[in-house]
């Protein structure tokens, strides 16, 4: 009978545990009474200069990292004519990245957990060097998915990394609009593809290939950067009571991690699943709407993606920097209300009134993204940060990976009239794009509400190690 009654009762503590959760689910939307925006240039002051440094690493592996996956994404039209495939074909080669990037997310969590951030970091540039210059030389298909599945594990392991770089030693006032600036590097890394794109690709007589040659080289620059920073100050309290506390060793902190988290984790995976629908579903596809569909220029198509990720920076930037102050949860309700009223112009006007359409829009879809560094740093167990936050983001990738190739399958159902002044068949990628990003929106919004907040956790290993212990206890006696 004991089994039973522990069982019953463990089901009673859930049960009153979640119904109490879902209860305070608006009231814990409420700011605190007195919160008030303030002057970000002093809180950013706060920052030494060794961790600014940490911010401006982090920053530049990220921002890379988005670089080399947009390489393909740009480049779709291109790889697809000179590999004689579909742009159907070649959006595997994205989806094959996505997929991958959680078995890169877990090898290079463990490893950054475990050994430290720098080495992790330094091989990850490594593999992007080596795997980008593969990428320019690819001559058949299967060559090209080879390369590109390699790459997903590679690029796999940055993210969480970059997070633990950028914000564990940051001051608690400075995180919102820290992990704003940090994920930015994604739309920083877009914005750099497409202008170095139409500086490359269409000028040198080697086409997409010189592209992905030269985005081999800015990588080592960044290991240049990160082998004369040392470890973070988190990091190193760490390894310290790993030391002196048997209890606060890595794998007894993990297994008490896991144990304790797991519901967390969970959530964490569904709600990066519906963030990275969102953001890939709003830009893997857009250059070939606008070059196919809409037939821009390639000036044109240019100005239109630069304006789409200023929107985003901008976004970024200032959404997370309103998160410290308004809440992570209530900052990304907003941006997903805000974002959905702008799906119709940003996907059906044709005119120039386009650009203020993918500007704001890309706002909203960055500005919710900003927060997302933060918010799933305080929401991991400290000492397992690395492995969880990039994992979930990870998982949440592969749950996503075949948005592109989604859209482009479902918008060959709408196919439009054929153009004199081009060959390739053109279809309403608008449309489909429009329709799932409206329920996207809407999925991330109603998952964010439902979900915790740990806003001002502790990101101090050395305390939390401490908390860790006791959840072990804890563990141990139920």
């Amino acid at each position: 009978m004991a089994p039973s009654i522990t069982s019953s009762t463990a089901t009673a503590t859930w049960n009153h545990r979640l119904g109490k959760h879902l209860s305070t689910r608006i009231v814990s939307l409420r700011p605190p009474p007195g919160v008030r925006l303030e002057n970000p240039i002093p809180i950013l002051r706060q920052l030494s200069r060794r961790q600014w440094m940490f911010v401006m690493v982090a920053f530049a592996g990220w921002t890379w990292d988005a670089f080399d996956f947009f390489t393909v994404s740009l480049t779709v039209s291109d790889i697809a004519k000179s590999l004689g495939r579909t742009v159907t074909d070649i959006t595997w080669g994205i989806t094959l990245v996505l997929m991958l990037r959680s078995v890169g997310a877990i090898v290079f969590g463990l490893a950054a957990d475990k050994f430290g951030r720098k080495w992790p970091f330094i091989v990850n540039c490594l593999l992007f060097i080596a795997l980008e210059l593969g990428t320019g030389f690819v001559q058949t298909y299967k060559q090209f998915l080879a390369v590109r599945s390699l790459f997903g594990i590679a690029m796999g392991g940055i993210y969480g990394n970059c997070a633990a770089t950028a914000l564990e030693d940051c001051p608690v006032e400075a995180r919102g609009v820290i992990s704003g600036c940090l994920q930015q590097g994604y739309a920083l890394g877009y914005l750099l593809a497409v202008v170095f794109n139409r500086a490359i690709t269409y000028t040198s007589p080697h086409g997409w290939r010189a592209l992905f040659w030269f985005g081999a080289c800015p990588p080592v620059l960044i290991i240049a950067l990160r082998m004369i920073l040392p470890e973070t100050d988190a990091y190193l309290a760490q390894r310290h009571l790993e030391r002196i506390s048997p209890r606060a060793a890595f794998l007894q902190m993990a297994k008490s991690s896991l144990k304790e988290y797991w519901h967390v984790i969970i959530y964490m995976v569904i709600l990066m699943a519906g963030f990275n629908f969102m953001s890939h579903g709003s830009q893997d596809l857009y250059p070939t709407m606008l070059s196919v569909q809409l037939q821009f220029s390639p000036n044109k198509s240019t100005v239109t993606m630069v304006i789409a990720n200023l929107g985003a920076i901008t976004g970024g930037i200032f959404v997370g920097y309103i998160s410290d102050f308004v809440g992570r949860r209530l900052s990304v309700i907003m941006a997903c209300l805000l974002g959905g009223a702008l799906i119709y112009p940003w996907a059906f006007i044709r005119s120039n009134g386009i650009f203020a359409a993918v500007f704001f829009l890309q706002f909203m879809v960055q500005g919710a993204w900003g927060v997302i560094p933060i918010y799933l740093s305080e929401l991991s167990p400290p000492a397992f940060r690395v492995f969880i936050v990039g994992v979930a983001y990870q998982l949440g990738n592969l749950a996503s990976s075949a948005s592109s190739t989604i859209e482009a399958t479902i918008g060959a159902q709408f196919p439009l009239e054929q153009t004199s002044s081009s060959s390739v068949k053109r279809y309403n990628y608008g449309k489909v794009m429009a329709i799932l990003m409206g329920c996207v929106f809407g999925f991330v919004l109603i998952i964010i509400f439902l979900g915790p907040e740990h806003k001002a956790a502790d990101l101090n290993l050395e305390k939390a190690a401490q908390h860790q212990e006791d959840l072990a206890e804890m563990v141990q006696q139920a």
